[in-house]
This record gives structure tokens, sequence and C-alpha cells, in this order.
């Protein structure tokens, strides 16, 4: 996704499908993901798009709800492999986030996951996702939260210098060149609802996202217990990933 020459990520010519999910233990953060999308997308929607949906990894989720549906993304790679995989099933546009190609009140329902931690300007974004809505429209949104345990300690042990308590935004540069952004979860609730945005529901999810903890448990027994979690934890909302049920 770009604004102006700043690119954050781009993932033309990356494999993200077999790389980052399927060379990699990550089942049960896609299980995680899976549940907390089914408790808090619609069941029924017209017109749907999944933003920054990559190569459609959760597209067996919203089309059975869906009587047409987009999948939006940065990466044309990436897109060429949805269509791969679900054929006229779905329909795929190529574009920026900051200038989404969908006239104002287009869709009944929207969706972006492990998205968020790219953007660095996540209000243009918010007021992009708010735009293409209809009124009384529904958005899902996971946002990348800086305000986990594992943070928390390594700021208190002095192991890091981010502060996971102060609602500045965490710019993560030794992850990769570029970086990944965190945010606190009262600034970005602020963002949602300086767009417009009403704040309906919200979930704590992949809580128990440990190499340690998969090793031990593995991802189905993880996965039971998430469950329960997403719900009882969303009030404390320290776990990397926070989903958002937005209303227009």
């Amino acid at each position: 996704m770009t604004k102006s020459n700043d690119v954050i990520a781009d993932y033309n010519g990356y494999d993200y499908k077999k790389i980052f999910w399927e060379d990699a233990d990550r089942k049960y953060e896609d299980l995680a993901d899976r549940m907390a999308i089914r408790k808090l997308l619609p069941k029924q929607m017209d017109k749907f798009v999944d933003i920054a949906g990559g190569y459609g990894r959760l597209a067996d989720e919203y089309l059975p709800r869906a009587k047409a549906a987009t999948l939006f993304d940065y990466s044309k790679t990436e897109l060429a492999q949805a269509k791969e995989l679900y054929g006229d099933k779905i329909h795929t546009k190529a574009g920026d986030i900051y200038d989404l190609p969908f006239p104002e009140n287009s869709f009944d329902a929207l969706m972006m996951v492990r998205a968020t931690h790219h953007f660095k300007d996540m209000q243009a974004v918010s007021d992009q996702l708010y735009r293409i809505l209809k009124p009384n429209g529904i958005a899902v949104i996971e946002v990348a939260n800086k305000r986990t345990l594992p943070k928390m300690f390594r700021y208190w042990f002095k192991k890091s210098d981010i502060n996971p308590f102060s609602r500045d935004v965490a710019h993560l540069k030794d992850l990769n060149s570029n970086g990944f952004y965190n945010y606190h979860p009262k600034y970005i609730e602020e963002i949602f609802k300086k767009s417009g945005f009403t704040i309906e529901k919200v979930l704590s999810v992949s809580n128990f996202r440990s190499a340690r903890l998969k090793k031990l448990f593995g991802a189905k027994a993880l996965s039971r217990m998430e469950n329960v979690a997403q719900g009882a934890l969303a009030p404390i909302r320290f776990a990397p990933s926070i989903y958002y049920r937005l209303k227009k």
C-alpha cells in the first residue's frame, strides 16, 4: 500500500501464501482470525469488499455470506493467486489504500485483516473505508496492538524503549527496513470515531500467540481456549490483534 512515493509494504513478486502461511507455523493464528470473522461479519451481505485481502486467505469465510465479493490489494501477484483459487467467485481490484478506487457508498460491508501495521496514516485509511461504505454499513477491522503483555514486560525490564502505555504510534524499525506500525487501542478508537464510525463490538484475538504455547498445546487446543478468550479478554485489549466491528 502506498501514499505518494512512500511504499510501506510491496508484496508484488512475494509468495506471501507459501512463505508466511504455509511454510510457517501459523495454523493457530489462522484459526483465531477465522473465529473472530465468523463472530463479527454480517450473516448476509449484498456487496462486500476485502481490503488488503492478499491472495484471499479468508475468502471462504465471506463468500458464502456475500452475493458479490471484491478482493482489493496493492499486490497484483497476490490478486493473481486469488483468481487461481477462486476464479469468477471473486472480483479483484488493485490500487492504493489511500485512494480507494471505489465510489462513495459502494459496499454493505468490508473487512481488513492483518494490514494496519503497514499504514503510516491510519486516519486517512479509516476515512477511506468510511467513504466506501453505505450508510449503516459494517466494517470489520483488525488492528496490530502495541499494548500487549510481552511488550509490557520488555518495557518494564528495559529490553525495549517502546512504551506500550503511551498513545504514540510504535514504529518497529527493527522488524525490517521499513518497520511495522503498532497502535494503542485508545488511539485507534479515536481515529475510528473521528471518521464517523460507531464501535459496535471488540474482540481480543490471537491471545495465545507464542511459539512455546503452540508447541506445547497445538493449534486446535489453543483455538478452543481462544474461542472463550476473544470475548472475555476484549475489555483488557492486550492481545496482538484487536478486532473491531464498526458501523457507519
